[in-house]
């Protein structure tokens, strides 16, 4: 099985021809991107680290799970690590299915799961050279403290 956990830029289409299958007849994916908006001044890039080990293996847990809930579909998921400048892809996640309803809810579960669960730190670099860490909501981490992102 492929690692969950990249450090150099994420390919969707990779993703998808690993969950492709005659009996698929609905792919559906999701890619995060790093982006400008937080109102504290216009974001240039996002600094991911993790434990990777760890990572791997809850990424794992996670697409168990949403294959245990609908048995039919295929999942293909990875992180990005490092420095990931404004417009590319964080994360990327394809998930293939018999029927579209069940792609699009074992994709929107799989997001949401990796937002609560995956151990990733995320550290935002602004324009003008200052850095926060961000918590689970998109918001400030207590000083000194790494956020999960989520």
């Amino acid at each position: 099985m492929p690692s969950h956990v990249v450090h150099g830029p994420l390919a969707l289409d990779r993703l998808i021809s690993q969950v492709a299958a005659p009996e698929h007849g609905a792919t559906a994916s999701f890619l995060g991107t790093v982006r400008a908006g937080p109102d504290d001044g216009p974001v240039v890039r996002i600094e991911y680290s993790a434990y990777e080990a760890m990572l791997d293996e809850e990424f794992g847990r996670i697409t168990l799970d949403a294959q245990q809930r609908w048995p039919d579909i295929a999942v293909a998921a990875q992180h990005r690590l490092g420095e990931i400048p404004l417009g590319e892809a964080s994360i990327a996640i394809a998930v293939a299915a018999p029927h579209r309803a069940a792609a699009l809810d074992a994709c929107r579960f799989v997001i949401e799961a990796c937002k609560q669960r995956l151990p990733v730190w995320k550290r935002e670099v602004l324009a003008d050279g200052s850095a926060l860490w961000r918590d689970n909501e998109g918001g400030r981490a207590a000083s000194g403290q790494s956020a999960t992102e989520r």
